[in-house]
């Protein structure tokens, strides 16, 4: 727990009472829903809530200003009882978690570009995946920003709430692109794998080439490449190093060898190196979806998960949950969405002088960026000091 949270434990419970039952966003089958709440000063986790009305809930927000908020993605008879048996399982949402920290070769230490990179990954998702792929239609889905590093996608169709961890599985895998045989893809019928192998492989062409010249995004590339070859649950079991990489790289120069492959994608024209371009081509086309904590299983497969509440405040960095118009959550759109301005809830206050306590950091809230590191000092606003020492990266100077 943030040294000093008391102080921001008495913002937050200023927002919640500054709160009405009109304010409040509730899930649908309220009464069915199982709701978890963490207090402030590391105090045990209070769980196995239920509420039956707005009031009841604001409630409890009122009273006690918890640090954050969850409520069941699943559908129970009996959301007070304990154990899983006793609640009595009826379904659950359809869930998709896309968080920045599992971002190969980009850092939760840059704010902005980590939060610009995942929501490019959100719309990908949803205009590559779910939509024209699996039909899952705009009216039965709802989409919001985490309040910290990521976006969710709650799909709520009766037809899919019955689903098990078993077909959740299935297509997380799909959108992973877990076991995808690309000679297969590519000599089969049309398929959006199909598409997005040809895109990708001239795309991961790009990016080597960009390394093989040195250019100045090529750390940045080695980064992402390395990270992608040696995400959790990689079946080869191997650590791919950057070495490889490089050699691939060089070996992707030659037009001779480009050639042969467009021609023939079953040669290994890169040697024992082929095997490795062909996974980034998959991974580079796919989307990374969080786990759920320090396990590999996803948090789409898990029926019985809580989820953020929309409407409440983030814990580790005092931003709010957002919901996002549909319309607003492609980031090349008109007039995308953007969560370092929109998600701020707590606005005014006094300024503060925050001292860095971290290195190489950069955050942007409200239009106002602060970048630098350990011993550094900036006044700011009420919002950006909230999101410096509840994120560990500042504190009070006095």
């Amino acid at each position: 727990m943030t040294v000093g949270w008391s102080r921001f434990a008495l913002r937050f419970a200023q927002y919640y009472q500054s709160l009405t039952t009109t304010d409040l966003w509730t899930p649908p089958r309220l009464r069915n829903r199982e709701w978890m709440f963490i207090p402030w000063g590391g105090r045990a986790v209070d769980r196995h809530r239920g509420f039956a009305s707005h009031s009841q809930l604001l409630g409890y927000l009122q009273q006690r200003g918890p640090h954050s908020c969850f409520h069941s993605t699943a559908y129970y008879r009996n959301p007070n009882e304990r154990t899983m048996n006793e609640k009595g399982w009826l379904g659950a949402d359809l869930i998709f978690d896309l968080d920045g920290d599992h971002l190969p070769g980009v850092s939760d230490a840059d704010f902005p570009t980590m939060i610009e990179k995942i929501q490019e990954q959100a719309w990908s998702l949803w205009s590559d995946f779910l939509e024209p792929e699996f039909g899952i239609s705009r009216e039965h889905s709802q989409f919001s920003f985490s309040g910290h590093r990521g976006f969710h996608i709650h799909v709520r169709d009766s037809a899919l709430m019955g689903l098990d961890s078993n077909a959740r599985r299935e297509i997380v895998s799909y959108i992973r692109g877990e076991g995808l045989e690309v000679d297969a893809v590519l000599t089969g019928g049309d398929s959006g794998w199909q598409s997005r192998i040809e895109v990708g492989k001239q795309s991961v062409v790009e990016k080597l080439q960009l390394i093989s010249e040195g250019k100045t995004e090529s750390k940045q590339l080695l980064d992402e490449f390395q990270g992608l070859l040696n995400e959790r649950g990689n079946s080869k079991g191997k650590n791919i190093g950057r070495n490889r990489i490089k050699n691939l790289a060089d070996l992707v120069t030659s037009e001779d060898r480009l050639n042969r492959l467009n021609d023939d994608h079953n040669l290994s024209v890169f040697g024992k190196e082929t095997s490795i371009f062909w996974d980034l081509v998959r991974k580079d086309s796919s989307v990374v979806l969080g786990t759920a904590g320090e396990t590999d299983e996803n948090v789409t497969v898990d029926v019985k998960r809580v989820i953020r509440w929309i409407g409440s405040l983030h814990g580790k960095c005092g931003l709010r949950v957002t919901e996002i118009p549909f319309e607003r959550l492609d980031p090349d759109g008109n007039n995308p969405f953007d969560p370092l301005m929109e998600s701020i809830a707590l606005k005014g206050g006094k300024s503060s002088n925050i001292e860095l306590i971290r290195d190489d950091v950069t955050a942007r809230i409200n239009g106002v960026e602060v970048s630098g590191g350990t011993g550094d000092v900036f006044e700011v606003e009420d919002a950006m000091a909230t999101f410096l020492c509840l994120k560990g990266w500042g504190e009070v100077s006095t």
